[in-house]
């Protein structure tokens, strides 16, 4: 039997701000109308970050906008959301995390089945002349496909 998996949102600007050392898959504890606005597409994952308090892992930033007939059952867009993890993998990533200078990004939310999953990247973040040249090899890559595709006709 084939899983259900429909992606909701990916976060670019992580992939271009940050180098992706590693990639977790949690569950997020969402209430109420969070999971139809969610499905609407009505979140934005661009600045939220993830961050371990009190033995769990936490989410910061992320913006649900509130269901449209949803009223006084709608949450606060920006509140704190606990992601679902096993405590092997919160051991493990909070170890990973004291060490300096890396940070836990969400890169991709997606429903698989019924239940919401968030893509995580233990992260390492770019300096500006890598993103440079990240740049420049992407123009590079977009020139020589330009000329290749050129030379066909």
């Amino acid at each position: 039997m084939a899983e259900y998996y429909k992606l909701i949102k990916d976060n670019k600007k992580a992939r271009f701000d940050f180098n992706i050392l590693e990639v977790y898959t949690a569950g997020i504890e969402l209430k109420g109308t969070e999971v139809k606005s969610i499905r609407n597409g009505g979140v934005n994952l661009t600045g939220s970050f993830a961050r371990e308090k009190n033995g769990e892992i936490l989410l910061y930033g992320m913006h649900v906008n509130p269901y449209e007939k949803g009223n006084i059952y709608n949450r606060d867009p920006l509140r704190v959301r606990k992601l679902l993890l096993k405590s092997t993998e919160i051991k493990k990533m909070i170890g990973k995390v004291s060490q300096r200078g890396l940070t836990l990004i969400p890169l991709k939310l997606y429903f698989r089945g019924n239940f919401a999953k968030i893509d995580l990247g233990l992260a390492k973040s770019k300096h500006t002349h890598e993103k440079r040249d990240y740049i420049k090899a992407k123009d590079i890559q977009r020139e020589v496909q330009k000329e290749v595709k050129n030379r066909r006709n």
